[in-house]
């Protein structure tokens, strides 16, 4: 089970505001700001510095308007933070600027309470991962391509494995302990090894 967490959620929706600060808190979780637009978002968590930020992805058009991905990323450059969008869309353009910047959940609307359990968890375990590879980094660039080696190195452990996703973090990390490496060089051995298993096949 996740730990309390102080979350900040916004939306353009009334409704969908109501339901984050009635469902969140049943989840164990407070709800310490509650925003309107990707502005109002970025300036409260500035302020109050939650620990998840959940996010609709379009609200509303008014002319300067920032949206709940442009807000992720002014938010992910002052606070390290996970951050969860929400959308009654799932486009393709969207998922794809979604996964360049910092969002570890997409939850597409109506949302369901078993699966905005399920996305905090996950983000929340997904973050501790980029936190590990974080400090193990030069920089934040760095991590973030570290992270992207391990999710696909992850992956193939899964596949290969029969693993859940922790589980397989887990066979890295050991691995990593066991012969003094860092996680990206394990992870470029898993992958390396999936190349010429392929090619031999």
């Amino acid at each position: 089970m996740t730990k309390p967490l102080r979350i900040a959620v916004a939306d353009d929706e009334p409704d969908m505001r109501d339901y984050f600060a009635r469902i969140l808190p049943v989840l164990g979780h407070e709800v310490v700001v509650v925003a309107e637009d990707g502005q109002q978002l970025v300036d409260a968590c500035e302020a109050v510095r939650p620990e998840l930020v959940i996010t609709d992805i379009r609200m509303g058009d008014a002319p300067g308007a920032i949206d709940g991905i442009q807000a992720a990323v002014q938010i992910f450059e002052k606070l390290a933070v996970p951050v969860i969008l929400v959308s009654a869309f799932s486009d393709s353009d969207l998922i794809e600027r979604a996964e360049m910047n910092h969002v570890l959940a997409y939850l597409v609307k109506p949302v369901k309470q078993a699966d905005l359990e399920t996305a905090i968890a996950l983000s929340m375990r997904r973050f501790e991962q980029f936190r590990s590879l974080e400090r193990e980094a030069t920089d934040l660039r760095q991590a973030l391509e570290d992270r992207k080696l391990i999710e696909r190195a992850k992956g193939i452990l899964m596949r290969k494995l029969v693993l859940d996703e922790q589980e397989a973090f887990k066979r890295l990390q050991k691995s990593a302990r066991e012969r003094n490496r860092k996680l990206r060089e394990i992870a470029e051995m898993v992958l390396l090894s999936e190349e010429i298993l392929g090619e031999e096949a």
